[in-house]
């Protein structure tokens, strides 16, 4: 492992030379200056992890170092040194931008306490800005995949609301994304470091979502038998996620439209009053204007629910973000799988778009993972995506160009144009297609048996 660099400015000799005993005994790579000026051109010369400098010497002052080098790195870590008389200089230069800032005559003991204290400060920002990235890389608005125009509306609207902490309501059917627009939205605001709470609100029974969100005392109700804080109560400074919100009881609804007001709340069994600071994001998959007429859902909270609507379009709204998310999806999965598939054919995109997906991104999601598990060759065909134990229903949005065909029919059509195509050559049929040879042969003996293909063209394979 390579040495931390530390650039160590003083006047004093003596000083010098006891900073970079010290330090290098620390097993640093010590660097010494004799005064301000030499100081900063070592500091031009190298990258240094920290910088140590004095603060009164000849010509160029330390505080003079300290604004060079944080205008050359703002995140350039530097400790002053001090003697007794000059520590107001110190506070100053804290609020320029030093770490830390240590007395002198100090001992060997203090100097290591002070730089091991800094670096590991360091270390835990390097860690943050790791982190950050890696929960940019899981959570970014660029893992909602998307051009189409009602996509770009919406990445619109998420870019800004991001930034504050009003509430949020996402609508759209089951498999459109709705946690994941949920998760981008708190882990880009400024609550990204506080708790993302998701609760189902249809998954929860019905006798304890009162306790689930809002906690309880012990003897507040049987099997209370300590007290238990609520999704509320977790979530405080962060995000709490009503999935399905239209699922809670109305008696339920009454009490959450009251946190939303007072912003405080109360657990089971207990009359005190807890304040909390959450920002609420809601989800349904249901026609929420249809539950207000029906009385199942309170308008009242509805409307304090949706101050930033956001309405997720179904697959089939936006069709033409089916190759990009396809794409998105094989690079997803051959990471995940081990696997090197190198897209997907002409043929193959062409059923994808003409499928009605019910269950919209999510399972067009399941069928590329599935496909690219299941791949025998490089490249994705129709029968990696179509299965035995699949009902054929689902198939019959998929139609040819003049008349409606099975895809019993579509799928001999498909093997017989390939293999004239690739010159009767099973391997590369086989491969174009995305299934193994031995599946082909199967495939071409049945046609035989059912006297649906050519002997001359069985014979010739």
């Amino acid at each position: 492992m390579e040495k931390k660099k530390i650039l160590v400015i003083d006047d004093d000799s003596l000083m010098r030379d006891f900073l970079l005993e010290t330090l290098t005994r620390m097993n640093f790579s010590v660097t010494t200056a004799v005064d301000g000026r030499s100081g900063i051109e070592e500091f031009k010369k190298d990258s240094y992890d920290l910088v140590l400098s004095d603060i009164r010497m000849p010509d160029i002052s330390g505080m003079e170092v300290l604004k060079h080098v944080k205008e050359a790195d703002s995140d350039k870590a530097v400790i002053m040194m001090t003697a007794y008389g000059t520590i107001d200089n110190a506070v100053e230069a804290m609020k320029q931008g030093a770490v830390d800032y240590i007395t002198k005559p100090f001992s060997a003991d203090s100097i290591e306490m002070a730089v091991k204290k800094v670096f590991k400060y360091i270390n835990l920002e390097e860690e943050n800005r790791i982190l950050r990235k890696e929960i940019d890389g899981i959570y970014g608005f660029d893992q909602i995949i998307g051009k189409s125009t009602k996509m770009k509306k919406i990445f619109e609207v998420l870019e800004t609301v991001s930034k504050s902490s009003a509430t949020v309501f996402i609508q759209g059917p089951s498999g459109t994304g709705k946690e994941l627009v949920a998760r981008a939205i708190h882990y880009n605001s400024p609550r990204f470091g506080k708790p993302f709470i998701k609760t189902n609100c249809a998954a929860l029974p019905e006798g304890l979502m009162e306790s689930e969100l809002f906690g309880h005392e012990k003897g507040a109700f049987t099997g209370a038998l300590k007290t238990r804080k609520g999704r509320f109560e977790v979530a405080d400074g962060g995000t709490l996620l009503l999935d399905e919100v239209t699922e809670m009881r109305p008696a339920l609804q009454a009490k959450l439209l009251r946190v939303l007001q007072e912003k405080e709340f109360e657990r089971v069994g207990d009359h005190m009053s807890i304040p909390v600071d959450v920002r609420i994001i809601a989800t349904t998959n249901r026609d929420i204007k249809e539950e207000i007429r029906k009385e199942t859902f309170r308008e009242d909270l509805y409307y304090r629910l949706n101050v930033i609507p956001i309405i997720l379009p179904s697959l089939m709204e936006r069709k033409k973000d089916i190759p990009l998310l396809v794409d998105h999806f094989i690079s997803k999965y051959n990471k995940e799988h081990g696997r090197e598939i190198q897209g997907i054919n002409d043929d193959s995109m062409e059923f994808l778009m003409r499928l009605d997906w019910p269950g919209n991104v999510r399972e067009l999601e399941n069928r590329v993972e599935r496909a690219v598990i299941m791949c025998k060759g490089d490249k994705l065909g129709i029968s990696n995506f179509v299965f035995e134990d699949e009902e054929f229903d689902y198939f019959k949005s998929y139609e040819s160009e003049d008349t409606n065909i099975t895809l019993y029919e579509m799928e001999k059509q498909l093997i017989f144009k390939t293999l004239s195509t690739l010159e009767n050559n099973r391997t590369k049929t086989a491969e174009t297609l995305g299934i193994s040879v031995r599946t082909l042969r199967n495939k071409l003996n049945e046609y035989k048996s059912k006297n649906e293909i050519d002997p001359a063209l069985m014979s010739s394979l």
